[in-house]
């Protein structure tokens, strides 16, 4: 404790109440919470099993889980809860499934499962349209509106085919025994509010609750916490109005206002002082961010010294500023004798890594790209995820249709829609209507065969999934649908190769995995849905970090390059119209406060839009730093003699670098 700051040590030790911790960037709310979590335990008495930490992020969560083990050193804390918000909701569904009509062993769908179901539903193929529905369903999931008030609420013809297809699919779903990631949190909502029991049992349970990351929860996870907290209302909310940025997937800023109306006797205690940045970082973005409305207000400060001035790179169009970029990042790095991975390049959009991931492939340079496609996401992935999905629970029929035919087995569309036509009218799961007397009468002999075939098959590996580690049942089960040869069948050799390399990856994790956490394969499966995969650190890796804004939240680098920094890109031209142009001021402010030592701003004077080249402002953020500690160069402004000496020593370092690079 004698290593903390006078407000650190108060929010830690306060515990008359309800507490709001405002977390400014960088001042260290994570050691906070978990500080909080030691002393809970060491110092009041708390049973670790009495405590629950609640983020956003398994990254987050592991984090906190790594850090606490750490300061208990050895001491027991079985039992902890620090988990995601989702993880959490599933345990309480697992526990109380019985109560809402499930089985415990429901099966949690993806984004791409519910698409089908949305597209099959509404009777659309267009991919666009449905994810707009689907989005909808997920915004009125988030914000607790039911089925039939997104009908008399909808404006228009697409909210009302996205209310028609949202009772339909809340249907369909808990037909075949399954939720998606809304009903995570809405559920355990549901749950509590119509069963005070189960309400009263959780919050005896969980008598301490830690929320990290406070401003990002939606309507639905600020009404799980209100009932887990109960009247005790024992918690600590840990957040900062200046950075939330996802009011777009229907975070909701109004939870932390609401929170001095709901507990009137709340303590807010604020972090101010920064640990990460120089005193010109911090003031630049102090002085951003003053342009927003404050709910509550707060300066950050830093004893880090006043730091190299921040430098704004004007250019003529966006390929010059991928290559200013570049160029930049280089002569830094060779000047300051830094590593690869003391950089990131942060924009707005994925739209403007393209030309720096050339650039940097061409100069040799590694990076790592943040926020692509998730591992889980691959079609390979998905394709055995659905036979692990099938072994976890047999009512699960967007996985049955997938495992049954990748495979193909001999299992053709008609036999499929007979079966799915028997299933509706007896109110079965396709696998089980497979097995029932009255379908058998329905289809020849030839064509139930390989249905039956497969399904014992299922039953089989069933049986093994239970009681044998992951790593000996998975390569049986690829051997027993000969996936591989399948591959091959289907794709050209590389894409091939490298999707069997992907299931390999796959199968070695899930048995190491298993093996750390002995954890049998219909264990992992249970949760498979909630895993962000293969926990390779990015800090192992010397590479630049390129990101976008959002995914860059809650990390910070040495040196920052904010790229794109102009009206339409940043604030985007959407925000613009929509006026939202508060958010988008928060996103830059998260950008500029990612930077421990250096950071580096560039706009292009044009930019490419679709075959024109249209002309660039630079974005009012700019000026809204202070121009006190902003040093330009490029572009109409700059003075001759400014430009002859910055290419003087751009090619002298040039120079430099191809006397130092081999070959």
């Amino acid at each position: 404790m004698s290593l903390l700051n006078p407000p650190q040590r108060e929010a830690i030790r306060y515990l008359d109440g309800p507490l709001l911790v405002l977390a400014g960037a960088g001042s260290g709310k994570t050691r906070v919470i978990t500080e909080k979590i030691a002393y809970l335990i060491e110092s009041c008495g708390f049973n670790p099993r009495n405590i629950a930490a609640i983020t956003f992020t398994n990254k987050a969560a592991k984090e906190m889980q790594e850090r606490v083990n750490k300061l208990l050193a050895g001491k027991p804390a079985q039992g902890l809860t620090i988990s995601t918000f989702h993880a959490l909701g599933v345990r309480i569904l697992r526990e109380e499934a019985v109560t809402l009509g499930y089985k415990p062993n429901f099966s949690i769908l993806d984004s791409s499962d519910c698409l089908a179901i949305v597209s099959e539903l509404a009777g659309s193929v267009d991919k666009a349209n449905i994810r707009k529905l689907q989005s909808l369903i997920s915004n009125w999931k988030s914000a607790l509106v039911s089925p039939d008030q997104a009908r008399k609420n909808a404006q228009d013809e697409t909210e009302t085919l996205a209310a028609n297809a949202f009772a339909s699919y809340s249907g369909t779903l808990q037909a075949y025994q399954a939720v998606d990631f809304d009903d995570l949190i809405a559920l355990p909502v549901a749950l509590f509010e119509n069963h005070p029991a189960v309400r009263d049992k959780w919050q005896n349970r969980l008598r301490y609750l830690l929320i990290d990351e406070y401003q990002d929860t939606n309507a639905s996870q600020y009404r799980m916490l209100r009932l887990l907290a109960g009247p005790r209302a024992a918690f600590t909310a840990v957040g900062d109005d200046d950075q939330a940025i996802y009011g777009w997937r229907g975070a909701d800023i109004e939870n932390l206002r609401g929170l001095p109306r709901d507990y009137p006797n709340l303590k807010v205690i604020k972090l101010e002082q920064n640990y990460r940045s120089t005193v010109r970082i911090l003031k630049a973005a102090n002085a951003l961010i003053a342009h927003n409305e404050k709910l509550f207000d707060k300066k950050l400060w830093s004893e880090l010294g006043h730091g190299d001035p921040i430098t704004v790179t004007v250019c003529g169009n966006s390929d010059q500023e991928a290559e200013s970029v570049v160029m930049k990042l280089q002569a830094h790095r060779f000047e300051h004798r830094a590593a690869f991975g003391d950089y990131a390049i942060l924009y707005r959009g994925n739209f403007q890594a393209r030309a720096l991931e050339q650039l940097l492939r061409n100069q040799r340079i590694p990076y790592l790209l943040s926020g692509g496609q998730s591992f889980f996401d691959k079609t390979e992935i998905k394709d055995l995820t659905s036979y692990l999905r099938l072994l976890a629970n047999n009512d699960d029929d967007p996985a049955f249709i997938r495992a049954v035919s990748t495979p193909r087995r001999g299992v053709g569309a008609s036999t499929l829609q007979a079966l799915g036509s028997y299933a509706g009218e007896r109110r079965l799961s396709l696998f089980a209507a497979a097995f029932e007397q009255g379908f058998a009468q329905r289809v020849p002999a030839r064509q139930l065969a390989p249905l039956l075939e497969f399904c014992e098959f299922i039953n089989r590996l069933q049986g093994r999934a239970g009681k044998e580690p992951a790593a000996q049942v998975m390569p049986d089960l690829l051997a027993a649908i000969g996936y591989e040869a399948w591959l091959f069948e289907h794709d050209e050799a590389r894409t091939a190769r490298i999707k069997l390399a992907n299931v390999q990856d796959f199968c070695d994790w899930l048995g190491k995995k298993g093996a750390e956490e002995n954890k049998t394969l219909f264990d992992l499966t249970q949760t498979i849905a909630l895993i962000n995969l293969l926990d390779k650190k990015d800090s192992e890796v010397d590479a630049v970090k390129l990101s976008t804004l959002h995914a860059a939240k809650g990390l910070e680098f040495k040196h920052v390059f904010l790229i794109g920094i102009e009206e339409g890109v940043l604030p985007h031209r959407e925000a613009q119209a929509d006026n939202r142009i508060e958010e988008e001021r928060r996103l830059m402010y998260v950008g500029i406060t990612r930077a421990q030592r250096s950071l580096h701003l560039s706009y292009a004077e044009k930019r490419k839009q679709g075959r024109e080249l249209i002309a660039c402002q630079a974005s009012r953020f700019i000026d809204e730093m202070g121009r006190e500690d902003l040093r330009f160069s490029g572009g109409k402004s700059e003075t001759i003699p400014d430009k002859a000496a910055t290419t003087d020593r751009l090619a002298a370092l040039k120079a430099m670098l191809g006397k130092a690079s081999p070959g």
